[in-house]
């Protein structure tokens, strides 16, 4: 039988005073009464629009909806468009919002219940034509995007699809009203926060601290659960963020003043920066000195290095510069250290490698090549919140990069996936099915994809399935004539 635990700590994790808190996998962000207020990787205030509350649509990328009381929705970044209720009659106000898994849709929930789905986001069900004890106060989705969950400001829980139910505090009597919840990673589980930033855990979610014992200038409005469910953020409608567990802090509002309350906050656990069906291009270094790809583009990928591993693109900034407005990663090519600089694989997070010691070159070479490549990009000004790893020319072809001992070349892949982590970058891998095993064999990290030119049109079918990592297919390479281009999937 589901069981409840209601639980106050007089222990902070940290009270930190901003409008973002960002863990290194995703990114959240806070809807002001009016604008949009975000730190971190997302930079940009917009306004005046009507009160509202935020879905992140992707993580470390600039990509996010805010969606009005009226169910305006407004899409910055990269985040696709995928219809609002502007300009109709609404029974109730919106009060929430859920992104699906994938960041390609999203509900919207008004004070009724009332569920509006665009997008992939799936209908099922709602508590529009129920009579409310209280009114609905938030939603939170499931981990597959087939199910949600509704919170009453008594703690009332109203499941629909897959989601479960694990307990609530409807019958409870509560010292502060419900306002939002969030739900574990695997979907068994879940957290409603009060007022006073009381937590009640049910399910697996686990507890790891709170505010109800700490006086607050302002009142919790919302919450968010880090990717692994080991953690979690609270929100104050001043800005303010509470974070517990593993719930980490990259920036501050502490001084600016805001335009009026924050009113709550979402994620999702989507990184895809990337609008799909989108085009564009990717250069590099061989661009230098002669014309960048023509408009319209809505996505680009440039290189940050030169002709070999540890030299640079000297039209960095320029070329990222030509694309403007759009969808600008970047990108470094690797190679095992005897077709580079050697003398960079010696030490490194590995240790002092012994002569002999492949891995532990390997791993070096690949961590110090990412080190490098961001100090160069920082310089010139550029930065991106995904970075691919250019892993291509295996050993017998007639310009290799990599040696025939894929173990060592997987260290080099290794080393630099893990480079980007600790730099707060989301990482993927372009190469192909092809290419991918000849150079590092079964090794197979849970990276996005950009599949290298497959020369089989249509581009979009190259977007249904993993092709050589598990992670999803970002993007696919097509044509050549005379610029590289791009598909978004």
């Amino acid at each position: 039988m589901p069981c409840s635990q209601f639980v106050r700590h007089p222990t902070l994790s940290g009270v930190l005073r901003l409008a973002g808190a960002l863990a290194s996998a995703m990114a959240v962000v806070l809807a002001v009464a009016g604008y949009v207020l975000s730190l971190g990787t997302v930079g940009r205030t917009v306004g005046p629009v009507p009160p509202s509350v935020l879905a992140a649509a992707s993580t470390l990328p600039p990509t996010y909806w805010m969606v009005g009381a009226d169910g305006s929705v407004y899409s910055l970044g990269s985040a696709g468009s995928f219809g609002s209720l502007a300009g109709q009659p609404l029974n109730r106000p919106v009060v929430g919002m859920a992104a699906t898994p994938d960041g390609k849709g999203y509900w919207l929930v008004a004070s009724d219940g009332g569920i509006f789905a665009f997008g992939d986001a799936g209908f099922y069900g709602s508590t529009g034509a129920k009579a409310l004890n209280r009114p609905i106060v938030g939603m939170a989705a499931t981990p597959d995007g087939h199910g949600y969950w509704l919170v009453a400001s008594d703690g009332g829980i109203f499941t629909f699809g897959d989601a479960g139910f694990y307990g609530s505090t409807g019958a409870m009597a509560l010292n502060r009203p419900i306002v939002g919840m969030a739900a574990t990673p695997d979907g068994h589980g879940y957290w409603l926060v009060a007022s006073d930033g009381g937590i009640f855990t049910f399910g697996d979610a686990g507890f790891y601290g709170s505010t109800g014992a700490h006086p607050l200038n302002r009142p919790i409005v919302g919450m968010a659960a880090t990717p692994d469910g080991h953690g979690y953020w609270l929100v104050a409608s001043d800005g303010g963020i509470f974070t517990f567990g593993d719930a980490l802090f990259r920036g501050s509002l502490s001084s600016t003043l805001l335009p009026a309350p924050i009113v709550g906050m979402a994620v999702t656990s989507s990184l895809d920066p990337y609008v799909p069906g989108t085009t564009g291009y990717d250069i590099s270094w061989p661009q230098c000195g002669g014309t960048y790809p023509p408009p319209p583009f809505s996505l680009a990928a440039v290189g940050v290095g030169g002709s070999r591993t540890f030299t640079h693109n000297p039209c960095l900034a320029s070329e990222v510069a030509w694309f403007g407005s759009a969808t600008v990663s970047l990108y470094v090519k690797l190679s095992s250290p005897a077709f580079g600089t050697p003398a960079q694989a010696g030490t490194g997070p590995a240790g002092t490698c012994a002569a002999g010691d492949a891995s532990c070159q390997g791993y070096n070479y690949g961590w110090n090549l990412v080190q490098d490549a961001y100090r160069y990009a920082s310089s010139q000004g550029v930065s991106s919140d995904v970075w691919w790893l250019d892993v291509e020319r295996p050993a017998g072809t007639s310009t290799p990069l990599w040696s025939a001992d894929t173990a060592a070349n997987s260290r080099v892949v290794a080393g630099a996936i893990d480079a980007l982590t600790s730099l707060g970058i989301q990482a993927g891998v372009y190469s192909n099915s092809y290419q991918w095993p000849l150079i590092v064999g079964s090794y197979s990290p849970p990276v996005p994809q950009w599949q290298a030119r497959p020369n089989a049109p249509p581009a979009t079918q190259w977007c249904s399935s993993s092709l050589f990592t598990p992670g999803p297919v970002w993007l696919v390479q097509y044509g050549n004539s005379p610029f590289d281009q791009d598909l978004a999937c």
